[in-house]
């Protein structure tokens, strides 16, 4: 008999790992708590460094997947047993499934901008996070209809939640610099008489092109990119907002005001992923992430025979890292169960 595999998540890696997995004959499913495919990419106007629109990456990887491959949407596992060699899934509704392997790919969340008052999201209008303004730049003029003018001058914040000790988050999340990068491009091209300001603590680029990108948007652009220490924003009688900044490279405060103040929000370990770590009893790292059993040699290995991850569930990701993570896992699975048969 066919031995069953169930992907929890249907983010970019649950997709990828599940194709790859029944190209390779096993049996599969899907399951995603929420009514849709893809996670965060399907919420992405458009990517790094080329700028190719997220639904196409979707599309892409859900095309892939044939037809015989069951898709449980509306279900969010929250409990794994292990029983008589396999592994018993239960749901939040209570619905229940067996499976002889299981990969994790729960991905991450946003950190909630909220936890940072001084920043004043949920309090001014005016201020957003880097995902709101990706679905203001989906919406045609969605900007402009969201202040009610064009933009004359828009800040970003880098590291809202990430490498903040009060946080509690002390890693970099990989990909906030140059994300609000290519933001601040998409910025320029729709309003060019705009004045874009990014403070951030300091710039790390780390991905193939995405130093291309941070010379277009300061060189050909002429967006300022600032070095300093954000310390608060209020609001003026005319919705725009006050920030209040020291410049550490010249040792200076800045006050300015803008129209449109985002923050550039980290990964966060989702609920999901931690739900699943205490009831497997997987060891997790102080920030939440799941620990796999050897991060150099079994990197997309769980502790517990069977389990097996994939994705932001280990940490922050770009997307091409998250791919070829889920291809890894693919992989292992594919040996861990033709070595159990």
């Amino acid at each position: 008999m066919s031995k069953q595999i169930v992907v929890i998540g249907a983010g970019a890696a649950g997709l990828e790992a599940s194709s790859i997995l029944h190209t390779m004959g096993h049996s599969v499913m899907l399951i995603e708590k929420s009514d849709y495919l893809g996670g965060h990419v399907q919420d992405w106007y458009q990517l790094f460094p080329n700028r190719r629109p997220g639904t196409e990456v979707v599309q892409n990887l859900t095309g892939k997947l044939d037809g015989n491959i069951p898709l449980v949407l509306n279900k969010e596992i929250v409990s794994i047993r292990p029983f008589s060699g396999k592994f018993i899934l239960t749901a939040s509704d209570g619905w229940v499934v067996n499976a002889d392997a299981v990969l994790v790919t729960t991905g991450f969340e946003l950190f909630d901008a909220h936890k940072k008052e001084e920043y004043g999201y949920g309090i001014y209008d005016h201020v957003i996070t880097s995902a709101d303004l990706e679905k203001l730049f989906k919406s045609e003029d969605g900007l402009r209809e969201r202040l009610g003018k064009s933009p004359e001058r828009i800040g970003f914040v880098h590291c809202v939640g990430s490498r903040d000790e009060k946080a509690g988050n002390l890693y970099c999340s990989r990909v906030c610099c140059v994300t609000a990068v290519k933001q601040a491009i998409e910025v320029k091209e729709l309003y060019p008489a705009a004045e874009v300001y990014c403070f951030y603590m300091d710039l790390r680029m780390f991905g193939r092109h995405y130093e291309e990108l941070y010379k277009e948007a300061q060189e050909k652009l002429s967006n300022q990119l600032i070095r300093g220490r954000f310390s608060e924003a209020a609001e003026n009688r005319e919705g725009g907002i006050i920030l209040k900044v020291e410049d550490t490279l010249i040792g200076r405060p800045l006050k300015l005001t803008v129209d449109l103040l985002v923050l550039m929000s980290g990964m966060v370990a989702s609920d999901t992923t931690r739900a699943i770590g205490e009831s497997l009893g997987l060891h997790k790292e102080e920030d939440g992430f799941l620990a796999p059993a050897d991060p150099h040699l079994f990197a997309n290995r769980g502790e517990i025979p069977g389990v097996f991850m994939a994705g932001a569930c280990t940490g922050p990701k770009n997307i091409t890292d998250t791919l070829n993570d889920a291809r890894s896992a693919a992989l292992e699975i594919d040996h861990y169960l033709n070595r159990a048969s």
